[in-house]
């Protein structure tokens, strides 16, 4: 256990960082199953929301740096 202050503060923004990666990770998981399963039924409309709505959650993720940027 951390005994200096830095290092339970450290230790709180870890925490913290972890669950909020995680939560993105989720909804990128998620996304994609969505996409997927919208790729299977060949719904143009549905194919197009759910690509965009991929994109956008990778946008986020990765200027958050969840994600890395390949160039």
């Amino acid at each position: 256990m951390a005994n200096h202050a830095s290092a339970k503060k450290r230790s709180r923004q870890n925490k913290t960082r972890n669950n909020v990666n995680s939560q993105y990770l989720t909804k990128f998981r998620t996304a994609l199953n969505k996409f997927k399963s919208s790729l299977d039924t060949k719904n143009d409309e549905e194919i197009l929301k759910s690509f965009s709505n991929i994109n956008s959650i990778m946008a986020r993720a990765s200027k958050k740096g969840i994600f890395k940027k390949e160039y």
